[in-house]
């Protein structure tokens, strides 16, 4: 593995893209870190110390990497880029022009990806503005008195909004230059790199607290969560597919042998991402009424708040299986692939073409993502089984949504980089 970095240093095209991801990743890092003018920053970091035990806040904290909470002008991260990136996934299967300009190819993407560039500017201006309102009343960081802002005028609510607002904009814009001049997918490493730029910290933090042997039974978990995870997100089943000959002019088309690759978590992390929102709406409900008396609000900040309630870990289980097969099903459509098999001339070996394909491949989907979703389930139950037992906060560094970002995108950039070494005539990084 080494050698193979060494030979990608080596190239020279291959060097200059590496570098370039690095510079991007370091001025993105330095962004994260950038006070938003207005802001009171020895008052935000003396409030981030008292209140850094507080679960709810890791948990939010998370997709920033740290620069949320101290309203820096990355404070937003690339999470707006996220969330309007699923919002268009669940309106192409609703709104028929969506649909076809899905259809269209590379023009029609195009279009789409103007309206998720549009979409994030939208929601990053909505999230800005009730951070920044938040700061300006107080609640951002409860229990803390001191003001946050160093002062309380119009001009400074809408010169933060503003500020936050263009960062998301010049984040979006650095991971298409990543994707574009570099290697990976853009916005993945981003993500990747906040995620990444908690981890040491909160690995620390259970060592500080719960000292050097559970620090060490942490690490061995962690290791042997790391090769579960690898082994199956690299997991797929894979149906074969023989396309028959057929002449198209004086040429013959056809003739070849392929497969669908099915993957057993074909749904990614999008479910982990929804669960966790759709559970922080109660939070957020309890954090905005702490003076009310409401017997409701009193049960749910008694069950579905702190997270080590096993009420709270079966609903967030459920919740996790649930998404996973609505995610499933609006992405990936045997109607139309079996259609498209149908139109070429494709047929799996023993089943016939058009609705006995779509069955079988709705049935083998079906079975495969039953497992899936027991595994994204399981890992995300990690934090929170940890926050039972040792006390860690929700932002334990070896499960859940952490975990899954930080596999999956490097396994992902370690392909690209092999694929490019491998047309290079080197070797690649498994032998």
């Amino acid at each position: 593995m080494l050698s193979a970095f060494a030979n990608a240093f080596r190239t020279p095209d291959l060097r200059r893209k590496l570098l370039f991801v690095l510079l991007i990743v370091m001025i993105f890092r330095l962004g994260s870190q950038v006070p938003t003018p207005g802001v009171h920053v020895a008052n935000v970091q003396a409030c981030l110390n008292d209140v850094e035990s507080n679960g709810l806040y890791q948990l939010v904290n998370l997709f920033s990497g740290g620069a949320l909470l101290q309203l820096t002008i990355f404070a937003l991260g690339i999470m707006p880029y996220i969330t309007a990136s699923i919002i268009l996934q669940l309106l192409v299967v609703v709104i028929p022009r969506l649909e076809a300009l899905k259809k269209e190819g590379q023009s029609g993407q195009t279009k789409i990806t103007q309206y998720t560039r549009y979409l994030t500017l939208g929601l990053a201006l909505l999230q800005a503005t009730g951070i920044v309102a938040l700061a300006r009343s107080g609640n951002l960081l409860q229990g803390c008195n001191r003001d946050l802002l160093h002062s309380d005028t119009t001009a400074t609510f809408l010169t933060m909004v503003i500020t936050m607002t263009a960062g998301t904009a010049v984040i979006m814009w650095l991971g298409e230059l990543i994707t574009d001049r570099g290697i990976g997918n853009g916005m993945s490493i981003l993500i990747f790199t906040q995620v990444v730029a908690t981890f040491p910290s909160s690995l620390w933090a259970v060592q500080s607290s719960q000292g050097w042997w559970v620090f060490g039974m942490v690490m061995v978990i962690g290791l042997v969560l790391v090769a579960a995870v690898i082994f199956i997100e690299q997991a797929q089943r894979r149906i074969p597919v023989q396309y028959a000959r057929r002449m198209v002019g004086r040429k013959m088309f056809g003739g070849s042998s392929t497969y669908i690759p099915l993957k057993v978590n074909q749904a990614g992390i999008i479910p982990v991402i929804f669960a966790s929102s759709l559970l922080y709406l109660p939070a957020m409900a309890v954090q905005f009424n702490q003076t009310s008396t409401s017997p409701v609000l009193s049960w749910i900040n008694k069950y579905l708040v702190g997270g080590d309630h096993p009420l709270y870990m079966a609903v967030y289980f459920l919740l996790i299986i649930f998404f996973t097969y609505f995610y499933v099903s609006i992405t990936f459509n045997p109607e139309e692939v079996a259609d498209n098999m149908k139109k070429y001339g494709g047929f799996i070996p023993g089943i016939r073409a058009g609705k006995p394909t779509e069955d079988y491949l709705s049935y083998v989907l079906s079975r495969i993502t039953f497992p899936g979703a027991l595994y994204l389930g399981l890992i995300s139950l990690v934090p929170l089984i940890a926050f039972a037992l040792i006390n860690a906060d929700q932002n334990f560094p070896f499960g859940g949504t952490s975990i899954l970002i930080m596999v999956g995108v490097a396994l992902d950039t370690v392909k690209q980089i092999e694929s490019q070494l491998q047309q290079r005539n080197y070797e690649g990084f498994l032998r």
